[in-house]
């Protein structure tokens, strides 16, 4: 079984958790995490992105210039993609790039991330994360403690105090147990569990 160090916030060892082995000691596969990594930036893809044809321009019922005798070519509306203003031709349309992965692969997926971190020494345990206020340097205060700088902090429960600090720091996120994925894992360089999480994320990925 898997053996990680629990620190305080000043970055002290206070005792040790053992981690379920099926969870946080799984050989890694680069093409399973690159597939739900890949699912999840598709995922996020707004697909907003549109333009007007010849049938959404304003204007075009009248033809603009009799048939023949002007010594010009053929035109019946002034929203033909030929004419300045007009529509354009086989311009994009709205769509949906979301698709879905088997659950069962997101998972094992989830546990190769977490087992990549333990394997890389790029993952801290702490007993508890609570701050007095909402103030950015507590919490770089307590991250400099565990000697962490690009880093994702997954909490257990909402910590507003956390939450709010971590806000005005671009190499720090800050996410609930329930909401943490493979991408985020990936990202940073380094992730900090709060022990009540890590019971949480082993219920999650063993149920």
């Amino acid at each position: 079984m898997a053996i990680a160090d629990v620190y305080n916030k000043d970055g002290e060892k206070v005792s040790q958790l053992d981690l379920e082995d099926q969870v946080f000691k799984v050989p890694v596969k680069p093409h399973v995490l690159h597939e739900v990594v890949t699912m999840q930036l598709a995922n996020r893809r707004a697909g907003t992105v549109t333009t007007k044809g010849r049938s959404d321009v304003r204007g075009g019922g009248q033809k603009p210039y009799r048939q023949k005798g002007t010594g010009r070519a053929r035109a019946g509306s002034r929203s033909s993609p030929l004419w300045r203003g007009g529509g354009k031709a086989f311009g994009p349309s709205p769509r949906d790039y979301s698709y879905k992965v088997p659950k069962k692969v997101c998972n094992m997926a989830l546990k190769m991330a977490l087992s990549s971190k333990l394997r890389d020494n790029a993952l801290m345990v702490v007993d508890r994360l609570e701050l007095e206020a909402p103030k950015t340097k507590h919490l770089v205060a307590v991250l400099k403690a565990l000697k962490a700088e690009d880093v994702l902090v997954v909490i257990d429960r909402e910590i507003e105090n956390v939450e709010l600090s971590s806000r005005n720091i671009p190499s720090v996120k800050v996410i609930r147990s329930e909401g943490l994925n493979v991408y985020d894992i990936l990202r940073f360089k380094d992730i900090v569990l709060v022990e009540p999480s890590v019971y949480q994320i082993q219920e999650r990925l063993l149920s």
